[in-house]
């Protein structure tokens, strides 16, 4: 239960602010001045002030309400404060949320505005402090985190922290090996439910006989080897998220369960005739095609879209050009931390041949390659031998195309590899800048 503070010279006030956020589950705690809330918040743990900012010495300027703030600036408390006046003054709400007033509402307030404050405020602060606690355990290890560098990536956090507080399930889609496990974890930590468990389960490796078993549980006696109670997937993730890896692969005998569950969070428990609720948010994962799936009734269209509120795909990774090398670093530091190995240097042919490779495998066979080059490398350095490349890079036959299209291509590909910067594409295509504009001018690329 979240503990209020309310800090008003006024009995009134604070009695009718307490009505009103008790009857809401609130516990409120009231000081009628700024110096009993100092003592109040060294003595209790509070979520939320809620702060007068005129009192009787000064009805008018919000001095004291300003002192309060700059006190508790000046302390380590981390706590939001709403600021509250009668009188309507647009220099003294600028000072107040300079000072670190999160929101401000005048005396006499709506009690629905209040309430949404509240809460968003609450929730806000609940968020930040869960990730200011996941930063802390990223940055605890040199080698636990990788900041992405090209700019398509970027672009995808930016939408990674935009959808992470809200309860919206997320498709993940992308190649094999582009991280989406990874990302459902980052997602987690980052959603207002990182405190609760993130419960993973691979939908290719259930058996279509065990699906309803796995997913919503079991009791005793059930079915023929029931001879305990399971508790279900579904039940694990309550209050937290469930991620569905491979999400293509259920059965689809089983998706209109699934379906059900996605709608309104009830289901039930193998054998029981009771019905369960879930709570969880659902991030799913998949590297299939689900228009090809939809059109050929292998996968229900309406299980898609309560699957895919909001779709993100990542990239592969040699659309992340800008990545590969500063990638391949941070796997050797990993990797030679947990082998306890010297750290090693790419050559510079070491570091065009993994640009120049096609990467079919993605993130997780760079991983796996360079894991391998620290374990066997004898040297202070990486070079093309250790990489062990060739085997694996088929031959690459080049479509025909016409030379206006080829053109078209590479243009393309070189502001991809270089961020839209259009002199940095000219002069990798051997182009003068007035060229290149044109081009990207007349071919509309811009």
């Amino acid at each position: 239960m979240s503990h209020i503070l309310v800090v008003d010279d006024r009995a009134d006030i604070r009695m009718s602010l307490s009505i009103l956020l008790e009857d809401h589950h609130y516990q409120i705690i009231e000081a009628e001045t700024p110096q009993v809330a100092q003592i109040k918040l060294k003595q209790e743990k509070i979520s939320l002030i809620i702060l007068d900012m005129n009192y009787r010495l000064d009805t008018t300027s919000g001095e004291e309400g300003i002192r309060f703030l700059q006190w508790l600036k000046s302390t380590n408390i981390n706590v939001p404060v709403i600021a509250m006046t009668a009188w309507s003054n647009v220099e003294l709400v600028i000072q107040a949320m300079q000072l670190g007033a999160k929101d401000f509402i005048e005396k006499p307030w709506k009690n629905k505005q209040l309430l949404h404050i509240v809460e968003q405020q609450l929730s806000l602060n609940a968020l930040q402090l869960e990730n200011e606690k996941f930063k802390q355990q990223l940055s605890s290890s040199p080698t636990a985190h990788y900041q992405w560098r090209s700019a398509c990536m970027l672009q995808l956090l930016d939408n990674i922290h935009t959808v992470a507080a809200t309860d919206a399930n997320i498709l993940l889609t992308g190649d094999n090996g582009t991280g989406k496990s990874e990302l459902a974890k980052s997602i987690h930590q980052l959603s207002a439910k990182a405190n609760h468990p993130l419960i993973s389960v691979n939908m290719g490796a259930i058996s279509e006989s065990l699906f309803e078993s796995e997913m919503f549980g079991h009791v005793k006696g059930a079915f023929t080897d029931a001879k305990t109670n399971r508790i279900g997937r579904f039940s694990l993730a309550d209050n937290g998220t469930l991620f569905l890896d491979e999400i293509a692969n259920i059965p689809l005998t089983q998706q209109a369960k699934m379906l059900r569950v996605l709608e309104n969070g009830e289901y039930e428990v193998l054998g029981s005739s009771k019905t369960q609720f879930s709570n969880c948010r659902i991030i799913s994962a998949t590297n299939a095609d689900f228009k090809h799936l939809i059109a050929h009734d292998k996968f229900r269209e309406d299980l898609y879209y309560r699957l895919n509120t909001i779709e993100l795909r990542l990239p592969s990774l040699h659309e992340r050009s800008q990545d590969i090398i500063p990638l391949t670093q941070f796997f050797i530091a990993k990797f030679s931390q947990k082998y306890h190995r010297d750290y090693c240097e790419l050559t510079q042919g070491a570091q065009q041949a993994l640009i120049d490779y096609h990467w079919p495998g993605n993130i997780r066979e760079l991983s796996h390659l360079v894991e391998r080059a620290v374990l066997l490398s004898t040297n202070q350095s990486i070079d093309i031998e250790d990489l062990r490349l060739t085997a694996n890079n088929p031959k690459i036959e080049l479509p025909l195309m016409t030379l206006r299209d080829a053109e078209i291509n590479l243009i393309k590909k070189a502001l991809l590899q270089t961020d839209n910067n259009i002199p940095k594409a000219a002069k990798l295509l051997g182009l003068t800048k007035s060229s290149m504009y044109r081009r990207v001018e007349k071919y509309e690329l811009a």
